[in-house]
């Protein structure tokens, strides 16, 4: 069962979807739109149990992209270019190697490919110390993993801090859960689109060497790290994030 998906469109030009990282919603992709917006028109969407999108159980990462598939259906809005960032780097992963028809760039972000038995413990941990303590107990130690220490200390990261105190924490709980058992290694393979995976120098989550991985399973694939980039360099730097992506949609599309 798929859900019906809280969407914005903005801007003209060749089609882009931006997708945004766990716990997140459409409005924190907001600075980065307004620029590829200039050159591209630009669907944002809630991913379930994000935002404005309902909750409904997710068992992995497929249930998100079978959702992200409906919405390009019904907006007629595939075939496109999907950039996306942490978890959703993780279900245009998804997206791309279930259908294939959907996609015609792909830029991967802040994500891995596969997980070991040590990172898969730690997201699933992250899923069950949220059910067990609430929001409010986790969201300190996750700003320290997604942005540099100047930027929180001038208050950068208030809009995601008050956005995860929000969040419906059964949404966060199902998403690391399927992070957690992502298993698109196998398959990336088989991608044919041109692809930029896009690595944060500083990231702590998920640092250079897990992105490239991903590169390095998709035929032709290109490995870009952005000098300076925590885990989430669309909220932190979305002007040098949107230059090195539209750059190479540019190119590519």
């Amino acid at each position: 069962m798929t859900v019906e998906l809280n969407h914005r469109i903005d801007g003209a030009g060749p089609r882009l979807l931006l997708l945004h990282a766990v716990g997140m919603d459409l409005t924190l992709l907001d600075a980065l739109t307004v620029i590829l917006a200039k050159d591209f028109t630009v669907l944002r969407a809630d991913l379930r149990g994000h935002g404005k999108s309902p909750y409904v159980p997710a068992a992995s990462l497929e249930d998100y992209a079978d959702d992200v598939h409906a919405l390009l259906v019904k907006l007629s809005f595939a075939p496109c270019a999907v950039a996306g960032f942490a978890m959703g780097g993780m279900v245009t992963q998804a997206l791309a190697v279930k259908y294939p028809q959907d996609v015609r760039a792909l830029v991967i972000a802040s994500c891995a490919h596969a997980q070991t038995p040590e990172s898969a413990k730690a997201l699933a941990s992250r899923a069950t110390d949220a059910r067990r303590d609430g929001m409010a107990k986790i969201v300190d130690v996750t700003m320290t993993r997604w942005f540099t220490d100047p930027f929180i200390a001038r208050g950068g990261d208030a809009a995601v801090r008050e956005r995860l105190l929000t969040d419906d924490v059964r949404g966060w709980a199902d998403a690391f859960n399927a992070m957690a058992t992502i298993d698109t290694a196998p398959r990336l393979k088989a991608i044919t689109v041109p692809t930029l995976c896009l690595a944060g120098e500083v990231d702590k989550s998920t640092p250079p060497p897990i992105v490239k991985a991903i590169a390095d399973a998709i035929p032709g694939a290109r490995f870009t790290v952005l000098a300076g980039a925590p885990h989430m360099p669309f909220v932190e730097i979305p002007e040098e994030t949107a230059k090195v992506v539209g750059g190479f949609l540019k190119e590519t599309m």
